[in-house]
């Protein structure tokens, strides 16, 4: 009976010895594992902080950049305006002038060229006159003997 007994309190004793130690070590462990999360917590908000930064600047600088364009544009548009008053050979030619470039600022669509009305076909063969034989015929291409 002493030897199930001693071969029941080792491994028993030793159980209850390791989870001591288990719990000794989960205790002072933690203090470990908080602060390396808490580094790295503060390493992605460090990194995500870069990010909104570079994302401000970046929509910073694309406004500025669109706001040269479009002075660019209306610099352009004055330039080609005058040019349109200082070349233009006559009236007409000015007055067309000036009214596509008006068209082109204020946003307004242009009339699109549309198709004429009556379309025909494109035909294979050039036409001929009623008193010329056509290709088919069995006298074309024959030089009649005068």
């Amino acid at each position: 009976m002493e030897q199930t007994l001693t071969a029941w309190l080792v491994p028993a004793l030793t159980l209850v010895v390791g989870v001591a130690i288990g719990f000794l070590i989960a205790r002072l462990a933690p203090n470990a594992a908080p602060n390396r999360t808490q580094r790295r917590l503060d390493e992605i908000q460090s990194r995500f902080d870069a990010y909104q930064s570079e994302v401000v600047t970046h929509f910073n600088t694309t406004a500025s950049l669109v706001k040269k364009l479009s002075q660019s544009q209306q610099e352009v548009q004055q330039h080609l305006s005058e040019g349109a008053n200082r070349l233009a050979l006559d009236e007409l030619t000015r007055q067309r002038l000036l009214a596509t470039l008006l068209a082109g600022e204020g946003g307004e669509k242009r009339e699109r060229l549309k198709a004429p009305a009556h379309q025909e076909m494109p035909k294979d063969y050039a036409p001929k006159s009623a008193d010329v034989p056509g290709m088919l015929d069995e006298s074309y291409g024959l030089k009649t003997k005068k």
